[in-house]
């Protein structure tokens, strides 16, 4: 991640707040303390919204922008919105976006919507929104056609350098609640993977983490709203 900082707060769910030297990174915000820092930082503000579920997109934080007109949006081609300001870019699976010092690439997702793959500096970040394997007990064709759907979604992200990766290990799954993790981390090795989507049940994390004791990632956890870390 060459020598620049970068500051992590876990919001809720799948929402997190990222600081870099220059900007504010907001990802899939639902729920958390974040509005006042939006309202008074100076640096360059960019919310992320992957896809148009309640808990990844809340229409509040386009109320953001009557404070700061310069906030620029970032969202999945699903999510519809009232107004169409410039400052509001929408991404379809695998299209890119410059904008400020940020290159965007979107991939898809195996639910709503696409996941996102940032560059901010040296930095590389990718946020999976609801990009999983999601393993339910269901018929054998269905459970097949996920399996599938997801793998090959992340063949197409193999290659990508990945620092930071926040990834859904979702307790809701019961024993494969780490099967999709499992395979990104395996495939895609990023340095850091952080544990998402898991609501009000974090204790999910100490017990994945315990589990990928010696993958090849370093697992970082969240545990309680607002915490932060700085790397």
């Amino acid at each position: 991640m060459g020598t620049s900082s970068i500051k992590i707060k876990y919001l809720y769910h799948s929402g997190f707040l990222v600081e870099t030297d220059n900007n504010l990174l907001i990802f899939d915000y639902y729920q958390g303390p974040v509005e006042s820092l939006v309202r008074e930082s100076p640096k360059n503000i960019f919310i992320f919204s992957s896809h148009s579920h309640p808990d990844h997109f809340n229409p509040v934080i386009l109320e953001w922008q009557k404070n700061k007109p310069d906030i620029q949006y970032i969202f999945g081609y699903d999510i519809n919105v009232p107004q169409k300001n410039k400052n509001i870019n929408f991404l379809s699976p695998y299209e890119k976006l410059e904008i400020g010092n940020l290159k965007i690439k979107a991939y898809n997702s195996t639910d709503l919507g696409i996941s996102f793959l940032v560059q901010d500096e040296e930095i590389r970040l990718f946020h999976a929104g609801d990009l999983n394997w999601w393993y339910w007990i269901d018929t054998p064709a269905e459970m097949m056609k996920a399996e599938k759907d997801f793998k090959e979604e992340v063949q197409k992200i193999k290659g990508e350098t990945i620092d930071i990766a926040f990834f859904p290990v979702d307790p809701r799954l019961e024993e494969n609640y780490s099967a999709g993790a499992e395979y990104f981390i395996q495939e895609l090795a990023p340095r850091i993977f952080i544990p998402m989507h898991f609501a009000d049940s974090p204790e999910i994390t100490n017990k994945f983490e315990d589990k990928m004791k010696n993958c090849p990632s370093q697992i970082l956890k969240f545990s309680q709203v607002g915490q932060e870390l700085i790397l």
